[in-house]
């Protein structure tokens, strides 16, 4: 198992071959973990390129807000793989996706309340116990509130982080697009995370979405470079939680490598301009 250092990229099937033939130097991939549950190619694809260069195992479908519990299949298929690739990370997502045991397609958010709370923190429990090793829980990118929610997102996080034992993905993106949806204070959210937990960070593009009304609404659809805004974000990330693996999202309109390379090397630089400067003042 290798170390995740500076920053990485999320690998997509388009980016394979180059993977294999010509692997980027001081670099790490994220894959997502349901792409290489199953037989075919992929995973004997990843076992070569992982051979080489670090990994971290990115779930969606392990569904930690479901109420019902997790699916006992599911997160053995997810053992399975974890004990065959080797990541430094496993990471899955605050939501949930699994209704009656249909699973949906998307991550739905969850009621922010001490019924959930609870029932997340089981979950988180169980996946950790199962899987043998600590998970990293994502903070969602939300489009709506429920009424009844009584407890902010970012202490609910936190809670669960302290509860379970479980460490943060702190996706800086997310962040960004839920409080500009909701009126939120990004800094505030940051401030609010124990930064001990904090494992892995995320950065992606997103999408403004204008209505009739004049309203805009931000859409988290990895499609594009990281915002200006993200960026700016995400160096206030590094001040409060120093130089932590930091991950390229892109999964719609994926570019070449190259691109994708260019965004990693901008993190890269911030990294080592806040995230080390910033330990090797302390």
């Amino acid at each position: 198992m290798k170390r995740l250092r500076g920053a990485g990229v999320g690998l997509r099937f388009r980016h394979h071959r180059e993977a294999l033939e010509s692997p980027p130097a001081a670099l790490w991939f994220e894959v997502h973990a349901e792409n290489y549950l199953g037989g075919g190619s992929a995973p004997s694809t990843l076992d070569a390129i992982r051979r080489d260069i670090p990994l971290s195992l990115h779930g969606t479908g392990l569904s930690l807000g479901s109420a019902e519990g997790l699916d006992a299949a599911h997160l053995a298929r997810v053992k399975a793989a974890a004990d065959r690739f080797e990541p430094a990370l496993v990471s899955d997502h605050l939501s949930f996706s699994v209704v009656g045991g249909a699973y949906l397609a998307d991550l739905l958010p969850l009621p922010m309340t001490e019924e959930a709370l609870a029932v997340v923190c089981a979950n988180v429990e169980r996946a950790q116990a199962h899987l043998g090793r600590r998970l990293l829980v994502e903070n969602p990118s939300t489009y709506l509130q429920y009424r009844h929610s009584t407890i902010p997102e970012w202490e609910f996080l936190g809670a669960v982080a302290a509860r379970t034992g479980c460490g943060i993905l702190c996706d800086v993106n997310n962040i960004h697009v839920s409080c500009r949806n909701h009126g939120w204070d990004a800094l505030a959210y940051l401030d609010a995370l124990p930064a001990p937990a904090i494992g892995e960070i995320h950065l992606a593009g997103h999408a403004t979405r204008t209505f009739e009304d004049g309203r805009t609404l931000l859409i988290d659809d990895h499609g594009s470079r990281v915002a200006p805004e993200v960026w700016d974000l995400y160096a206030e990330a590094l001040a409060r939680f120093g130089a932590v693996p930091t991950l390229i999202e892109w999964d719609t309109n994926v570019p070449p490598l190259a691109v994708l390379m260019e965004e990693a090397a901008r993190a890269a630089d911030l990294l080592e301009r806040i995230g080390h400067g910033l330990a090797r003042a302390a």
